[in-house]
């Protein structure tokens, strides 16, 4: 590709690029590009929402350029701010670790290993001294971060801000200096972080990165960002079934942009796609998204079973087995909460409840409406159904 083309493409489904020139400028020289992206581990699971950034990032290493994927271990002790309306809990470092170790294994199953450099930003921020720290916070004044959308409603609202979070921008800006890159990429909601490494390549003497923002991925309620903390979010981890189903409960004119900025797809198949019931568009987006994730042949597995339960009024042919003795000690009779809590197919009983109250828990055909209900050891075999997507089989 020219490099007028590569920018081209760079620009592709991007909300802020700032900098194409100087990129444009690299390019020409014949210059393979550094591209960072950064993820601090503050949970174990990576969402669909990173899979907007990941397939951004792999977009530049198909174009032949070097990706730098940096583990933020020494700045989720600080929590990223963005987005807060108060000061995030500290992880142990263990928990961190276990965290970070998990994010490789997820962000390869996008991008490509063998042209994947891996940092930790510890390296540097490990072998700060305390003055440092200092020199470096001298680089911003405090209107300078009360600049900041979400510093700016705390601040006038009156919640606290304490001053390592007014670390943070600078410390993810430091990386860009230590890394010399050509380019950050990031959610939109990042555009002041990464515009703060510009800066501080510059007072470094170098060449500031170019900053591309990328859209936020809305989650399964079809209004937020999608999100950990609210509950409607994809992980590069759910299983097969739970990743087929959540995509299926996207909203109709949600699905889009997944097909867009997941599966970068083009306006012609889009348009192709769009003359299609919504629930076949559907079906076809979960099961190229199952593909990716689970292999080949993962996703019409899984369109087959939801087709089973949703359209034949079916079960699912792989619903777990469990003896009536190891879930009822033993006992003639149980109560159904207790029966589905031993389980541990379930995050808690208040769920089991929850589900239970609210029409969708079933004992082969009969609906359970009460959560004190009892039931009692089946003759042969006994289908429960808890939710859209949850069966089970008690033998």
């Amino acid at each position: 590709m020219s490099p007028e083309e590569q920018l081209q493409r760079m620009r592709a489904r991007a909300e802020k690029f700032i900098g194409g020139e100087g990129v444009l400028r690299r390019l020409k020289e014949g210059r393979r590009l550094r591209v960072k992206l950064g993820v601090d581990p503050t949970r174990p699971d990576l969402t669909f929402g990173h899979m907007v950034v990941f397939r951004k990032l792999r977009e530049f290493q198909d174009m032949g350029h070097q990706a730098v994927l940096i583990i933020g271990d020494y700045t989720t002790r600080i929590g990223d701010p963005t987005g807060k309306s108060e000061t995030r809990p500290v992880l142990s470092e263990a928990e961190i670790e276990e965290n970070a170790r998990t994010y490789l294994d997820q962000a390869f199953r996008i991008l490509d290993p063998g042209k994947t450099e891996v940092r930790r930003n510890s390296e540097w921020f490990g072998k700060m001294s305390f003055l440092d720290a200092l020199q470096l916070s001298r680089r911003m004044t405090v209107a300078q971060m009360l600049a900041r959308d979400d510093f700016a409603k705390r601040h006038a609202a009156n919640v606290p801000i304490s001053l390592v979070e007014f670390l943070y921008p600078l410390l993810q800006g430091h990386d860009s200096v230590e890394l010399k890159a050509d380019v950050e990429i990031g959610g939109s909601d990042q555009l002041f972080n990464m515009l703060v490494g510009r800066d501080l390549q510059e007072q470094h003497g170098q060449p500031p990165q170019a900053v591309l923002g990328m859209p936020l991925l809305v989650g399964l309620d079809g209004d937020k960002k999608m999100s950990k903390s609210l509950g409607n979010y994809i992980a590069f981890n759910h299983p097969a079934k739970d990743m087929f189903g959540r995509i299926m409960s996207v909203p109709d004119a949600t699905m889009w942009a997944y097909y867009d900025l997941l599966l970068l797809a083009a306006a012609a198949e889009v348009a192709e796609l769009r003359v299609l019931h919504p629930m076949e568009a559907k079906k076809r987006l979960a099961a190229r998204l199952t593909d990716i994730f689970h292999g080949e042949g993962a996703g019409a597995r899984e369109r087959a079973e939801f087709e089973n339960v949703f359209s034949k009024g079916g079960v699912r042919s792989d619903m777990p087995e469990f003896a009536w003795d190891a879930l009822s000690g033993g006992a003639a009779e149980v109560g159904i909460v207790d029966l589905l809590a031993a389980t541990n197919l379930f995050p808690s009983k208040k769920e089991i409840r929850r589900l239970i109250e609210g029409g969708a828990v079933r004992l082969g055909e009969e609906k359970v409406a009460d959560p004190a209900r009892k039931v009692a050891r089946p003759a042969g075999e006994l289908v429960i159904q808890a939710g859209k997507r949850t069966f089970l089989k008690v033998k």
